[in-house]
């Protein structure tokens, strides 16, 4: 499979907002790695803690692969280190204790019976380090009828909502093109992470957070849900044409599809004016967004007509010019390829085993500056010994035990990633 080329990544740090703060991921797949990817990138010292010989389970989640790794385990865990540790093993969970014992935060999506057999519940681990953040992501949460049910991004859409309400009322019910419901716990896990390192500064306490994707996801839907909440009316999909805004939805140029939003009375009459319409915005049955919903589809045809007429490149042109919010429909080859994108640092390279791997920036900047992959997502156990020396103070002689016994598995130094 080819490589599509992007800029080299400056050698740059991750933010420093979160330096010191040390955190041990214990989760596989999307949702909880990239949560703690979002640690890193702001900063934290994330450790994978992987089980033995097949590690995260992103790591066989292919094709494509680029260089025999799965992309999709690339997408979501830079700025890491790994260490791997049989923790089905008395002491595998030992030594885990020991790293617990000085972390800030752990991550674990293991159903909650899982983290009581394997003692890594918040409860154990908090007699270990009642500093701890410790932080459960499941599918459906630690308590009630569903917590011991499996769970997938597929899954928590289905539950949320947001499935019925994607695609063609007369097509089936569609799931959104990212794995929506993994990346927003993700986010709920690095945000509730940081709300309780600062709790912890005032209380000096340690705390337990209980994510759950199915709520992630449903949260996700709020507006929909509390205009449904507050009416009675349940809203059914309809492509890309439903919506409390009158206008806002795609249209069809001469040659490529745009999107179209008339959020305001203001963007309704500079529109108008664009096009070269006055009387549509002094006509009487379209002087509020109450009364241009009653006659939607007179207007949507009106407008579709019109925008037939000349090619998208014209109309976003016309569109910027006159300050109408207005845009394309982007593949991945072209987001990817934009010029401002690529400007701002949300795509580029990063050395890795004498080639590159592809990476999404971060997007946001603090004081203009921007956090960059510094350390490659790693190879599986690539990082045991060092971490085991510098989290705990072992000797390479104790190391050698526990890779002897082991307990732990790590890589030869030569097979590791740039």
């Amino acid at each position: 499979m080819s490589k599509i080329p992007l800029p080299i990544a400056p050698h740059s740090k991750s933010f420093d907002a979160l330096e010191q703060i040390k955190v041990l991921d214990l989760s596989t797949s999307i949702a909880g790695p990239y949560g703690c990817q979002l640690l890193a990138d702001f900063g934290a010292e994330v450790v994978k803690v992987e089980k033995p010989l097949t590690g995260d389970d992103s790591r066989a989640w292919g094709p494509p692969f680029l260089n025999g790794e799965s992309l999709w385990y690339l997408s979501v865990n830079r700025n890491k280190s790994s260490i791997v540790i049989d923790m089905t093993l008395q002491e595998g969970r030992q030594l885990l204790e020991q790293l617990v014992s000085q972390a800030d935060v752990l991550v674990t999506n293991f159903l909650p019976k899982v983290q009581r057999k394997l003692q890594v519940d918040a409860a154990h681990l908090h007699q270990i380090n009642p500093r701890l953040i410790h932080i459960s992501l499941t599918g459906f949460g630690l308590e009630g009828e569903r917590n011991a049910f499996s769970c997938y991004d597929l899954i928590a859409e289905g539950y949320s909502g947001v499935m019925d309400m994607t695609g063609e009322i007369n097509q089936d019910p569609q799931k959104i093109g990212t794995p929506a419901a993994d990346l927003l716990a993700g986010m709920d896990l690095a945000l509730a992470t940081m709300a309780a390192l600062i709790k912890r500064d005032r209380d000096q306490k340690g705390h337990a957070i209980d994510i759950s994707m199915v709520d992630s996801m449903t949260r996700f839907m709020t507006p929909r849900l509390i205009s449904y909440l507050g009416s009675g009316i349940v809203p059914r999909r309809d492509g890309a044409k439903d919506s409390v805004i009158a206008i806002y939805q795609v249209f069809q140029t001469l040659d490529e599809p745009i999107t179209l939003g008339l959020g305001n009375d203001a963007i309704w009459k500079r529109f108008w004016m664009a096009l070269d319409e006055p009387d549509f915005i002094h006509h009487e049955q379209y002087q509020t967004n109450i009364d241009r919903r009653k006659h939607r589809q007179q207007l949507v045809t009106f407008i579709q007509d019109r925008l037939k007429v000349h090619p998208r490149k014209y109309w976003l042109e016309l569109f910027q010019t006159n300050n109408i919010p207005a845009g394309p429909i982007n593949r991945l080859d072209q987001i990817s390829s934009d010029p401002e994108m690529l400007k701002r640092g949300m795509f580029y390279d990063v050395p890795k085993d004498g080639g590159v791997i592809p990476q999404v920036g971060l997007g946001i900047q603090i004081d203009g500056q921007q956090s960059f992959c510094h350390k490659p997502p790693p190879a599986l156990g690539e990082d045991s010994s060092e971490i085991l020396s510098h989290w705990l103070s072992l000797s390479k002689e104790d190391i050698r035990q526990l890779l002897h016994k082991n307990i732990i598995h790590t890589i030869p130094q030569k097979s590791k990633g740039a």
